[in-house]
């Protein structure tokens, strides 16, 4: 266990994480709010909804491609992060004062969707980079997989708590919540002024302030990430199994509302456990990964398969509490596929263009992840929440043989 939590020794890293934490729980509790809101008020009950707010959710990510990852690498990450989380922040409020006046209609959530896909597209990338700014690069990949844990515990907290909220209070104060949930991110960003740790600096911070990068990057262009990534084969497929896993096996939300409403016939407390439940199994990965020094496509490619062998048998299990006990491997699989695709990809690139590197792998993720989307919500209205469960493993299964092709190929 020591070695599991090596990063947080990094003071710089230490208060980044507190703060870290503490907003994805704010964002957890919202996501659940605004999912269940969708489905069980807005619209009826239609999955295909809530599909359509989850791809203007992430759509920004993808449209805005070159303009997010050359922002992150230009600008001072911090002071971008400052920005992008006040955007955010009072974005949660707005929603939240007209939820609880009443006024908050579907059309409203589509366009409040997309706005918060466009902070969070901005905010993403930096965020990912700026992590790596306080760590040193044998630490990157302990790192990113205490960055799961957090957001993986916030998930397995944030729902729970969220689904007891709205059944005794009501969505909107689940809304302000997370709204304030912002404020000690913020403080600790204006907080951490050390300049990133070097690969020579033994873990310890420097004393000055950070410097703009856009010093080490005047002369490049957004576009220098997919010619990087291009030059580099094992990125490449990397990114390639990223966007075809995430259509089906990111959309989690999308078939466990189908799944608690239709299915199971539940609640908002229902559907807040089999969400917590999911990130039990997701904290499971992260601390396994957390262990591992070194990712790798065969690795990814075995995750990939293990996900799709138990979301096929999931979509079968005819009880409750069976279904959400496969969550948790479910969880658990994906976060290994994930987590290790993310450290793969920012152990390989360089420092100078790690931004815009990270911004295609993030893009891609939910580029795929905004097409599945009402896809994954269509197949559940068209054929059932069960179907929509295996058409994902089956794509699943399909993402591992890309990944195993191109080992096959390595080899020859």
């Amino acid at each position: 266990m020591h070695k599991t939590f090596r990063s947080l020794k990094n003071p710089q890293y230490r208060l980044w994480a507190i703060g870290a934490f503490i907003s994805n729980i704010g964002t957890w509790l919202q996501r659940t709010a605004q999912d269940w809101l969708v489905i069980s008020q807005l619209s009826d009950g239609n999955a295909t909804a809530v599909g359509i707010v989850v791809a203007l959710q992430f759509a920004p990510q993808f449209l805005f491609l070159p303009l997010i990852g050359w922002a992150a690498d230009y600008f001072d990450r911090r002071k971008l992060l400052i920005a992008t989380q006040s955007l955010r922040g009072l974005l949660a409020l707005v929603q939240a004062i007209m939820i609880l006046n009443g006024h908050l209609e579907l059309w409203h959530m589509y366009i409040f969707a997309f706005l918060l896909g466009c902070f969070t597209a901005f905010d993403t990338p930096a965020r990912h980079a700026f992590v790596a700014d306080l760590v040193d690069d044998k630490d990157m990949q302990n790192a990113v997989s205490l960055n799961s844990i957090s957001f993986n515990s916030a998930r397995m907290i944030g729902p729970a708590i969220a689904g007891f909220l709205i059944l005794i209070m009501g969505a909107g104060w689940v809304f302000a919540l997370n709204a304030a949930s912002f404020i000690p991110i913020l403080v600790i960003m204006y907080v951490i002024k050390a300049q990133p740790t070097s690969s020579s600096s033994e873990g310890l911070p420097h004393t000055n302030t950070i410097p703009n990068n856009h010093h080490a990057t005047h002369k490049t262009t957004f576009f220098d990430g997919f010619h990087y990534i291009r030059q580099r084969p094992d990125m490449t497929i990397a990114i390639v199994m990223f966007f075809f896993f995430a259509m089906f096996g990111l959309n989690f939300t999308v078939y466990l509302t189908a799944m608690t409403v239709h299915v199971f016939t539940g609640n908002a407390q229902q559907f807040g456990i089999l969400m917590s439940i999911m990130a039990i199994g997701s904290i499971l990965g992260a601390i396994i990964t957390a262990n591992r020094d070194t990712p790798s496509i065969r690795f990814i490619s075995f995750a990939a398969i293990a996900f799709g062998v138990i979301a096929l048998i999931a979509s079968i299990i005819p009880n409750f509490w069976l279904f959400a006990a496969s969550l948790c491997l479910i969880g658990m699989t994906t976060q290994l596929f994930t987590t290790s695709v993310h450290s793969l990809i920012q152990l390989s690139a360089q420092k100078h263009i790690r931004g815009r590197v990270i911004a295609i792998l993030l893009a891609t993720s939910v580029g795929g992840s905004a097409l599945g989307g009402p896809l994954v919500g269509f197949t559940a209205d068209l054929l059932g929440a069960r179907w929509a469960i295996a058409c994902g493993g089956a794509l699943a299964l399909l993402t591992a043989l890309l990944g195993l092709h191109h080992l096959r190929q390595q080899k020859r």
